[in-house]
């Protein structure tokens, strides 16, 4: 009988081909590649625990494997050591509440047209540059009911794009179109104005939901703000109907909401989430929502309460009369033009007169202590941004975000547990900590946001799904749009 005999040469590249993906043996133990050991960092893990000085910890695939201290983890046979001696380390960022995909950010204007998978991937790119690693897009450009029987055509680009994990852009998900009176959600631009599914009988709330939920989504946003005045807006029985409609199919609820009154009827009607503080629009918290909120948390009705203050531009806004430091933040510059900073942020706040900035920090200082007096009461305290608006710099106003918290009342601690490990709970993505068998998404900053919260900003690296993200690229490719804008 003859034996078949393999070729040397195909021999070879079987070997060369197993290699590649199985483990090897080096001085009788297996070794694995695509193993990192990162040494020397001060470690923020994103739980709220004292920071890890001079730390150690592995990045296997996409995942975090072991933490520790320096010298006190064993190097994994054939892993590759990063020295970060001399930075800090931090979890990379979580948005729960932004409007993407609208913005032509070199351009400076919105469309619905502009609603592509091209120009989603360019904004969740720009979240990345900024160390964010994933985010929850609300009143997004999604196929719905018209209900009356035909359908809006708006096609599925965030449900396809939430099914991927693209290198060098944050991960995606979303909570839907929205549901709102018609023509009373999102205002501005008018692109985004009749996005949300239109409301005006409980028989269309009901139908509304029922269509909305095969989207899947993090959680159906209901929009009950009649903008001081000017709109109707959902009445009670409305935005109950869509409550209890959401909660049969367990989908949770957000809202942006204005009044007391309206905080109260959300909150006993189960609402989980507010975009934006609960009472806005000069009101104060009371004694009864606080009791209100602490009854759902001892009954367990739904206790887990939570907000994004997203108090951002009101914070930016106490800082008119004067140019911020944060306006020439080489950061910033990076990927928004000059002329943009300015025409939006700078100009008008070097002209806000004294009482009108005086006007600003009365407004943020109440809507701050409704905030915290309803954290106190229970509610979580988590990150959303309201960015992929023209003003609302995609990717940046995270940080500012952080900053604003701790104006707030957050410690940076806090705010950071905020804008990590808690928000990543409710976005149900594997991120927000670094721990054992966490996604390896995390920040490398010049300096420690721990003594000032502005150090966020200072980016050496950001690594998502453990892979460093090129940001030398992508920092060329916003820098050249913007320069053959300016021709």
């Amino acid at each position: 009988m003859h034996r078949l005999r393999m070729p040397f040469y195909l021999l070879a590249l079987a070997f060369l081909l197993l290699a590649a993906v199985w483990p090897w043996r080096l001085g009788g133990q297996a070794a694995t590649p695509n193993v990192t050991m990162f040494e020397g960092a001060r470690l923020i893990t994103g739980d709220g625990s004292a920071p890890i000085e001079n730390s150690a910890f592995i990045v296997a695939g996409n995942l975090f494997t072991q933490v520790g201290r320096r010298g006190g983890l064993p190097v994994p046979p054939g892993a590759r050591r990063v020295d970060l001696t001399g930075k800090t380390v931090m979890p990379a960022l979580i948005d729960l509440h932004g409007h993407f995909g609208f913005q032509n950010v070199v351009e400076g204007t919105m469309s619905k047209a502009f609603y592509t998978r091209e120009n989603l991937i360019d904004h969740l790119e720009r979240l990345a540059y900024n160390g964010v690693g994933a985010t929850v897009g609300v009143g997004d450009l999604e196929d719905r009911s018209d209900l009356h029987g035909g359908r809006t055509n708006w096609g599925d680009v965030p449900l396809q794009l939430r099914k991927e994990v693209i290198p060098d852009a944050a991960l995606f998900r979303t909570a839907g179109t929205g549901i709102a009176w018609p023509g009373s959600g999102p205002q501005g631009d008018p692109s985004r104005v009749d996005v949300p599914y239109p409301v005006s009988t409980v028989e269309e709330a009901r139908k509304a939901v029922q269509d909305y939920v095969l989207m899947k989504p993090e959680f159906i946003k209901i929009w009950v703000d009649d903008r001081g005045g000017t709109k109707k807006t959902l009445t009670p029985p409305l935005y109950r109907a869509i409550i209890e409609e959401a909660h049969k199919y367990n989908v949770p609820v957000g809202v942006h909401n204005v009044t007391l009154a309206n905080a109260k009827e959300l909150m006993r009607a189960g609402v989980e989430g507010w975009l934006h503080v609960p009472v806005r629009g000069g009101e104060a918290v009371d004694a009864e929502l606080i009791a209100i909120v602490k009854q759902r948390i001892a009954r367990d009705d739904r206790p887990n309460i939570w907000m994004t203050p997203a108090l951002i531009s009101a914070w930016m806004d106490t800082q008119g009369g004067k140019r911020p430091e944060w306006l020439d933040d080489p950061l910033l510059r990076d990927t928004y033009a000059p002329d943009q900073i300015e025409e939006h942020w700078g100009r008008p706040l070097a002209k806000r007169t004294p009482k009108e900035v005086e006007s600003a920090r009365r407004d943020f200082e109440l809507q701050a202590s409704n905030a915290m007096k309803l954290r106190a009461a229970g509610m979580r305290i988590v990150s959303g941004t309201d960015t992929g608006q023209t003003r609302f710099w995609i990717g940046y106003f995270n940080h500012l975000d952080l900053e604003s918290m701790v104006a707030m009342g957050l410690t940076p601690s806090e705010a950071i547990v905020a804008a990590t490990r808690d928000s990543a709970k409710i976005a149900k993505v594997n991120s927000g900590v670094v721990a054992p068998d966490k996604s390896a998404d995390f920040i490398v900053l010049d300096a420690n946001p721990l003594e000032k919260i502005g150090n966020s900003r200072r980016i050496n690296q950001v690594y998502l799904r453990g892979r460093k993200v090129d940001r030398t690229a992508l920092k060329a490719k916003w820098q050249s749009e913007q320069s053959r804008k300016a021709k």
